[in-house]
């Protein structure tokens, strides 16, 4: 078969919604853009357990403890099914993980800020999970099977964040007073990164386009954003709190909220490395590779002694 053939037969594939397989032939782009988005996501989950990983031991009970930590897991879980996703691409951990920490590869702008207090660990599974989910949930139809299987798992597990951030807003907003205003807080300093986590606007974002075209996107940024922003704000009503918007209103004759500018300099600002943690998380994802360098390498010893003993136990055999 011609390079022309091939690609027939991949677009065919796509139109017919037959998932790509590692095996199957792929244009070089489409590789591309699976490397950069699937790393990119796996970054993602194991930089976004530290603005949680430190409120481990200053949680407000044991069950809290409990629960914040066995989310933080599910977070690093999260990271292991799309590096290894990602692999079926051709590329090693090892390097996507070295793109990371030179700063080559980027992660979500939303782990870039900082965690203030109590109310952020409900703020951060009700605003960030909940983005998360609203923009995951369609990658269990991508077009890259490897990609689309690991997001079945990661979404049922990020539902059961974003239940547990919002039970945590939900109490606190029926607390005393110092606690609502504590929720209150959070709101509005998570309300807009959340929003930017799902990238530029549709005119200003580069990969859109041609990834629905591909159908590794189902939807386009701006239509994740209204999605969300649309159950998010009932959800705020429920439980008493106000979204810091002050030119949000529903809009009858689309039957959406109208909301108000972004601040998309803060957003590329962040995106540049210039956020108000971005040096602190990189930092602590390289000193965490570093530091678990000794076990990697007795992994890598005790394999290759396993595997020596495996030949010349075939080799007494003989």
């Amino acid at each position: 078969m011609t390079v022309h053939s091939f690609q027939e037969h991949f677009d065919k594939k796509i139109d017919d919604e037959v998932m790509i397989e590692p095996r199957d032939w792929m244009p070089d782009d489409y590789r591309k853009t699976l490397i950069r988005q699937i790393s990119q996501h796996a970054h993602s989950e194991i930089v976004g357990m530290l603005p949680e990983g430190n409120w481990i031991t200053r949680a407000p009970s044991l069950r809290r403890k409990a629960v914040l930590l066995a989310k933080v897991q599910d977070e690093g879980g999260h990271g292991l099914y799309l590096y290894s996703a990602a692999e079926t691409l051709g590329i090693s951990r090892d390097e996507m993980l070295d793109q990371l920490h030179t700063g080559k590869a980027k992660y979500s702008s939303i782990f870039n800020y900082p965690s203030l207090t109590w109310a952020d660990m409900g703020a951060i599974g009700w605003l960030v999970d909940g983005a998360a989910i609203m923009n995951q949930v369609p990658l269990c139809r991508t077009s890259y099977g490897p990609y689309a299987r690991a997001m079945v798992r990661v979404c049922k597990e990020e539902s059961f964040h974003q239940r547990q951030g919002f039970e945590i807003m939900l109490t606190l907003s029926n607390g005393t007073e110092v606690q609502k205003k504590m929720a209150q807080d959070a709101l509005n300093r998570w309300w807009w990164p959340s929003i930017m986590m799902f990238g530029p606007p549709d005119a200003d974002s580069p990969h859109t386009a041609q990834s629905m075209r591909w159908r590794i996107k189902r939807f386009t940024n701006d239509e994740l954003r209204q999605k969300f922003i649309d159950v998010t704000v009932e959800q705020a009503k429920l439980i008493g709190l106000t979204v810091p918007d002050p030119d949000l209103k529903w809009n009858d004759a689309t039957g959406h909220y109208d909301y108000g500018a972004i601040n998309w300099d803060e957003f590329w600002n962040v995106v540049k490395g210039n956020g108000p943690c971005n040096k602190e998380r990189l930092e602590a994802r390289k000193k965490a590779w570093e530091d678990g360098a000794w076990v990697r390498d007795a992994a890598l010893a005790y394999s290759k002694k396993r595997k020596a003993r495996k030949e010349n136990n075939k080799t007494l055999a003989a």
